[in-house]
């Protein structure tokens, strides 16, 4: 194994992500069952809503954070074929993220945080479950500087070089994210933990719902980077083909990068605290993030027809057969590309200013985060486990066939759990609450769609044991394996030199300040400006 790689330290991460990403699909299960009174015995709204606070940060916050973590690690390392920046820092900030995780929990599992995931005031938690998150966020920073420097360092030793693929959108994550970020950072230091310790009696709540916006949609997008990364430079060569443009992927890193950041107005769409202009110009911001998607989505179904072809397709469809549908890594983009089209359907009636309003606040976004995250996202993370864990640890994958069944058992559970999900918040139910004590002819036609959301919670975790069974044994197998470099993709057409703003990020830091500025600058600065009426703390 090459010095350079840190297989330790990825595997770490990944393992920390994985661990928490199981709690939290049993969490799940629960919660869909008490949600029906399925089992009286299950009833209780405190034991529910502590259940969704911890299941969404275990799966928002802990299982995204350390896969990224973990994933970036080994890609910088591979990608640029040099040792990390300064490995003993990055196994600082990875132990320091994990005390932030044991330290929120703590809170969590004593019912002193029902706080869900969203960061809302008038809902408080204990300054622990505060102090937790930040330490979490800060181990990640030190994972974005990581980032940074071991590109800044390849850069250096390779002047004029194209920077890889997968370690240009790797960096685009880390520093989105550390922009992003900012704005959670600030709410939670320079108003909820203060709150939560009595040193200020009450707390602006348009305030920080607005520094909250400023993190609460560009998240979905760090949380999406290593689905878009795999997609780019692992999944051709495993199809057997090349990448149909190199350029059209740091085409979609650079607009994420720029774009996704101040956009988060579209969930105060309802709210009180912006005025009407500015946000529809965070939905004009939205709306124009759906580009980067449809260039993937063209570029890397493209990549597969091509690979398709090579491997003797004929007709117009006739290269979907010839795809090798029993690798992980294939299959697995095949399926999220269909769920990243379902749930972006529903992305942009939720990012309507007008359409918002039939759905807002209903189990539609529900269905919609989950299909996106849920799906999309987190299958590509499995993908990149199946394939990374044998380069990692040196054996064979434990069974490439639970994997293929894992995988279609995901995506039938995803789509069984979230289609009915749609349709409540079509029928009005709204989410957000631990039972549905209405008028019962109401009621009435809600029971076939939720009896069918248990049936997808069940398969996705019957799904996620496996996941986590297969990963396990893989580091017991008595098949070593040798250990080939990452196979990253190549494009069609080599690169005979990259245009300068498609190989660096100067311009486009530059550009996210002047945007984050005029997107967020007078609507934060209003709430100095006028006199508003402070919330006091609230626990359910």
């Amino acid at each position: 194994m090459n010095d350079y790689k840190a297989p330790g330290l990825a595997l770490a991460n990944m393992w920390v992500g994985f661990i928490a990403f199981a709690a939290a699909v049993l969490l799940g299960v629960y919660q869909v069952v008490e949600r029906i009174d399925l089992v009286p015995a299950l009833k209780s709204p405190e034991l529910y809503f502590g259940s969704v606070s911890t299941h969404g940060v275990l799966m928002g916050f802990v299982l995204t954070t350390f896969l990224i973590m973990g994933y970036g690690y080994y890609t910088a390392t591979t990608s640029l074929k040099q040792p990390l920046w300064n490995k003993p820092l990055a196994w600082f900030g990875f132990y320091l993220a994990v005390i932030g995780v044991l330290m929120a929990a703590a809170p969590l599992l004593t019912g002193n945080a029902f706080v869900l995931f969203t960061f809302y005031p008038p809902l408080v938690a204990h300054p622990t479950f505060y102090i937790g998150a930040v330490l979490l966020v800060v181990g990640s920073w030190v994972w974005c500087l990581e980032m940074i420097m071991s590109t800044m360092k390849w850069k250096k030793a390779n002047p004029g070089e194209t920077i890889p693929l997968a370690m240009y959108g790797t960096t685009a994550n880390a520093i989105m994210w550390l922009f992003t970020s900012l704005g959670v950072a600030a709410e939670v230091l320079f108003q909820l933990l203060p709150w939560s310790l009595g040193l200020i009696d009450t707390v602006d709540v348009g305030l920080a719902r607005t520094l909250f916006s400023w993190t609460l949609h560009a998240i979905v997008y760090f949380w999406l980077f290593p689905a878009y990364i795999a997609f780019y430079t692992l999944m051709p060569k495993q199809a057997g083909g090349k990448l149909l443009s190199d350029q059209m992927g740091r085409l979609a890193f650079i607009m994420l990068l720029v774009i996704s950041v101040p956009i988060g107005f579209h969930h105060l769409y309802m709210g009180p605290f912006q005025a009407a202009g500015w946000k529809f110009l965070h939905m004009t911001g939205t709306m124009l993030v759906a580009v980067p998607t449809l260039i993937t989505g063209f570029t890397i179904i493209a990549s597969m027809e091509i690979a398709g072809r090579l491997r003797g397709g004929k007709g117009l469809f006739g290269w979907i057969g010839k795809l090798p549908w029993n690798n992980p890594m294939v299959l697995a983009t095949g399926l999220a590309m269909l769920m990243l089209t379902f749930g972006g359907f529903g992305g942009v009636i939720n990012a309507s200013y007008s359409m918002n309003v039939m759905i807002h606040n209903t189990q539609w976004v529900t269905g919609h985060f989950h299909l996106i995250f849920g799906g999309t996202t987190v299958i590509m993370y499995f993908a990149i486990a199946y394939y990374l864990w044998p380069k990692m640890t040196g054996k064979e994958l434990h069974s490439n066939g639970m994997a293929l069944k894992q995988l279609w058992l995901w995506f039938i559970g995803m789509l069984v759990l979230t289609l009915p999900w749609h349709q409540l918040g079509l029928d009005g139910q709204p989410r957000r609450i631990s039972s549905t004590p209405y008028d019962a002819e109401l009621v009435e036609k809600w029971i076939i769609p939720e009896m069918a959301m248990i049936v997808g919670g069940v398969i996705l975790l019957i799904s996620a044991l496996m996941l986590v069974y297969n990963l396990y044994r893989t580091h017991g197998n008595q098949v070593a394996v040798a250990v080939p470099e990452v196979e990253y993709a190549e494009p069609v057409h080599s690169i005979a030199r990259m245009p300068h703003l498609m190989n660096s990020f100067g311009f486009w830091v530059g550009l996210i300040i002047v945007y984050l500025v005029a997107s967020y600058g007078y609507p934060i600065a209003q709430f100095f400006l006028m006199e508003t009426f402070g919330a006091v703390p609230w626990s359910i």
